[in-house]
């Protein structure tokens, strides 16, 4: 369930925005799928829940780390075009429609750079509803 969306636009903040709310259905719908794919102690023997868990794991961690990454790359563009703002505006103090520019694209840069927390608080979520319902199923490999 990685992010078959390619790249986000970096340029429009709400359609980046509109591209990263895509790109977590699978946080959103975490819930739903180990309700409808990890079993219960009843059912268990009707369902590989170790490789369901691993599964749904690693297509966690695979739509995590695109979206990090996505979201990064956004930010190192928005920064790039923030410092040729500013280099311009050191340049061309008094024009208004360049300081204008550069306050927008300084607003989109921390937008984007919020992003990443939210991004903090979806993984954390959905890695703490996974541990809980696949703990005794799976034990994913140490991070860092």
């Amino acid at each position: 369930m990685a992010a078959p969306y390619g790249t986000l636009d970096c340029e429009d903040f709400s359609m980046f925005q509109e591209m990263l709310r895509a790109m977590r259905t699978i946080d959103d719908r975490i819930v739903h799928s180990l309700n409808t794919t990890v079993p219960t102690v009843s059912f268990s023997g009707k369902v590989d829940a170790t490789q369901t868990c691993k599964q749904l794991y690693q297509s966690m961690m695979e739509a995590h780390l695109s979206r990090d990454k996505a979201i990064k790359t956004c930010i190192t563009q928005a920064s790039e075009v923030v410092g040729q703002l500013r280099e311009a505006r050191t340049k061309d103090g008094d024009n208004l429609a360049l300081i204008k520019q550069l306050r927008k694209e300084q607003t989109k840069l921390k937008l984007m750079q919020s992003e990443l927390n939210v991004e903090e608080v979806v993984n954390d979520r959905s890695l703490k509803v996974f541990n809980e319902r696949c703990r005794i199923h799976y034990t994913p490999p140490k991070v860092k």
